[in-house]
């Protein structure tokens, strides 16, 4: 196939889900076709496509998180059309779009692939993670006083100032959005209050367990048990390496490690979150 010198980047619509969606299946990634939905929903204005002969080759996303973070995932190019300046191009345009925006910082999880091109926009490696990859647990452990229940109402304002905690940023929309279209989410309540949040959803490849934000390593023990009674199959788990009791938790489980990420950032980071609160990230593509 004859290669374009600048591929043709537009708008990501509806109609391009399939194509795109067929991308990511190449790549062996874990999100569906609610998940491209889900983030295309949030910023439909954010999501790129790359054309080559009036195909999709490539795709990127981003999306908002208020006025201070923006978050950029789904960069995927086309296996037999990669090193050709697609992803290149597309990363481009989303950070042109972001900062015509006055997003003051920009965040994103880079695979091993990835990392070097992000390195050379400027992105800076803040901490790393790991997938990991495991069976329905059996073994059953001592978790802290307190107890877990579904996510009511109520609840969002606590989940919504634990997760700003957690993240850095307010990504309210997004939690919600999770909620709505998980299989379960549930809090964990002590005498302090909520204390703890989490949920699981379907993958394409296996279901996937976050976000989890928990304050103690009791709370994110009990929530990931109980969230576990939810899935169906094998079950994917993103844990910032910082967070030893997450760590230590996923290998007593019987989980193993799958891949290496790396959390970046670019620009003025005014809040950085923290990965000791965070025992599951959301996805890659949204933080």
């Amino acid at each position: 196939m004859k290669i374009p010198a600048t591929p043709q980047i537009r708008k990501l619509e509806v109609g391009d889900l399939e194509a795109a969606d067929g991308l990511r299946a190449l790549a062996g990634w874990n999100q569906t076709r609610a998940d491209w939905e889900r983030i295309l929903g949030l910023e439909p204005e954010g999501c790129f496509a790359a054309l080559v002969e009036g195909r999709i080759a490539g795709t990127v996303t981003a999306t908002r998180f208020g006025d201070e973070l923006a978050w950029i995932g789904m960069m995927l190019v086309h296996p037999d059309l990669r090193r050709r300046g697609i992803g290149r191009a597309l990363l481009a345009r989303c950070l042109e779009r972001l900062r015509g925006r006055g997003i003051p910082c920009i965040g994103l999880d880079a695979t091993p692939a990835g990392r070097p091109l992000y390195a050379e926009f400027g992105f800076r490696e803040e901490w790393s993670l790991q997938r990991w990859e495991g069976e329905l647990p059996r073994e059953r452990l001592t978790a802290a006083e307190g107890r877990v229940r579904p996510l009511a109402p109520p609840d969002w304002p606590s989940i919504a100032a634990l997760d700003r905690r957690a993240f850095g940023a307010d990504r309210s929309r997004l939690l919600a959005s999770l909620a709505c279209n998980g299989r379960a989410s549930l809090v964990f309540e002590s005498q302090e209050g909520v204390t703890g949040f989490g949920m699981i959803r379907a993958g394409s490849r296996a279901d996937y367990l976050g976000p989890l934000v928990a304050a103690s390593a009791g709370a994110a023990t009990a929530l990931a048990q109980s969230l576990f009674a939810d899935a169906r199959a094998g079950v994917f788990w993103d844990i910032p390496d910082r967070n030893a009791a997450a760590v230590g938790l996923a290998e007593r489980l019987g989980f193993r490690p799958q891949r290496p990420l790396y959390r970046m950032f670019l620009g003025d980071q005014r809040s950085a979150g923290d990965p000791l609160l965070v025992a599951a990230i959301a996805d890659p593509a949204t933080g």
